[in-house]
């Protein structure tokens, strides 16, 4: 009786050993296979793809809006246009009509209107804003209604925006302190910068003893211009997109015909135009020109126009979307237009 007793004692504690061991062996299995099946994972797609767009991103224009006259409302609805695709910045032009007053209070609604904006924003400015201002007298007020806008929208080395980039402003420099208004920023391999340009033939005045202004700022943005396309070749970027109000004309200009310009009238982009064209030509990466001119046969959806090396892109339209794309043979592209090779 008490041998059998011991049996089944002993039976009881075999089981439990060997349940014991069976789970344990379980557990080390699992602890096993857990890394191996971690490690060997297939990619998803949706990581597939964003490797696939590494480096590639875009970035929004808005169109000078004030064309037709001062309406706010145009201004509002292309800001939340040009901002709701999340791109890396916005660029306006302009911030106000010819015929709004050059007033520090519209100045300065427009500057809160702007610097609301949820994305990183540049103000790049046209001649409406400041080039055809008059005083009380009836006299030209450019000088003062420009230096009261760089010192409202360039305070400091940054853009507007909820959220902003870091910038560099050519009056870091102190021979031209005061041309806060051209500064350049960088996204990726491309390089991006703003030229006070103004679509009325660059704020050039025939009459004698009154074009200091364009004299002086010629002379800026000869070197702002040297200092952008030096800048590129050294750190090897893939494309440079210039900003600016008026258009300097490379378009229309294929070669350097002295008889295609011989005007009684003085161009006032002649210089920009022949520096431009010849640092781009030095230049292996995109160049693209980007200009908020109205011209006489605008085209119904903004494109870019390549010349070699160099891409003009128009915007008539209140605000488009622009791709960098650095696989593109264009690195450049309109969202959602066919890619077309220059």
């Amino acid at each position: 009786m008490m041998h059998a007793a011991r049996a089944a004692v002993r039976l009881v504690a075999r089981v439990r050993f060997a349940r014991t061991g069976l789970a344990l062996s379980f557990a080390a299995c699992a602890l096993w296979l857990a890394p191996v099946h971690a490690e060997s994972k297939p990619e998803s797609k949706t990581e597939s793809k964003a490797e696939s767009r590494a480096g590639g991103f875009q970035f929004g224009v808005i169109g000078h809006s004030f064309k037709t006259g001062a309406d706010e409302t145009v201004l509002k609805r292309a800001i939340a246009g040009a901002t709701q695709g999340n791109p890396a910045f916005v660029v306006a032009t302009g911030v106000k009509a010819v015929s709004e007053p050059c007033s520090d209070k519209l100045y300065t609604g427009r500057h809160a209107l702007l610097n609301a904006s949820s994305v990183p924003m540049v103000v790049s400015l046209a001649g409406s804003d400041w080039s055809a201002c008059l005083n009380s007298a009836g006299r030209s007020n450019a000088i003062d209604r420009l230096n009261r806008l760089r010192e409202l929208f360039y305070r400091d080395s940054e853009t507007l925006g909820a959220k902003r980039l870091p910038v560099t402003r050519l009056s870091s420099s102190a021979k031209f302190r005061s041309y806060a208004e051209n500064a350049h920023w960088q996204v990726g391999k491309v390089l991006f910068a703003t030229i006070n340009l103004p679509a009325n033939n660059n704020h050039y005045r025939a009459e004698a003893g009154r074009n200091s202004e364009y004299e002086d700022r010629l002379v800026a943005n000869r070197a702002w211009l040297h200092r952008l396309f030096n800048l590129a070749v050294r750190q090897q970027m893939e494309g440079l997109v210039l900003f600016s109000d008026g258009d300097v004309g490379l378009e229309a200009e294929p070669g350097f015909s002295l008889l295609a310009r011989f005007e009684s009238k003085r161009d006032g982009f002649a210089e920009p135009r022949k520096q431009i064209k010849t640092l781009a030509s030095k230049f292996k990466g995109k160049v693209l020109l980007v200009d908020t001119q109205v011209v006489q046969a605008a085209e119904k959806e903004p494109s870019i126009h390549w010349q070699d090396n160099v891409g003009h892109l128009n915007l008539a339209a209140d605000w488009t979307e622009v791709r960098v794309a650095p696989a593109s043979a264009t690195l450049f592209m309109i969202k959602g237009a066919a890619e077309a090779t220059p």
